[in-house]
């Protein structure tokens, strides 16, 4: 078993992403997982990422506040404890419309090591 604890989580900066606070919690240069990578994302109000679309598939899930996801021009509201999954190479757009910080965790799958 791998514990994190958030007090030791590491910032990163996320790509095409603004007005947002990434902290990386597994994977990559936080170790403990092979095939996830899980990150917790604080989006000030207007802040976003994308659009943009990459090959890992991402699950988003709504801690607080509230994230406006845009996936083929269809705008969805996702509240508290709301997830979604982005597919591989989905063009998407995540933005913060509200007046709270929103807080979402992310899980991105990665391709086995070769």
């Amino acid at each position: 078993m791998h514990i994190k604890r958030f007090a030791d989580a590491k910032p990163y900066v996320a790509p095409n992403h603004r007005d947002c606070t990434a902290l990386r919690l597994f994977g990559a240069e936080a170790g403990g997982t092979k095939g996830l990578v899980v990150g917790l994302s604080h989006f000030l109000p207007g802040g976003g990422a994308g659009p943009d679309a990459s090959p890992p598939e991402k699950v988003y899930l709504v801690l607080s506040g509230e994230l406006t996801v845009i996936v083929d021009g269809k705008e969805t509201v996702l509240k508290p404890f709301d997830s979604c999954v982005i597919e591989p190479n989905e063009m998407r757009e995540i933005i913060n419309r509200g007046n709270e910080v929103c807080t979402i965790a992310v899980a991105v799958a990665m391709p086995p090591a070769k």
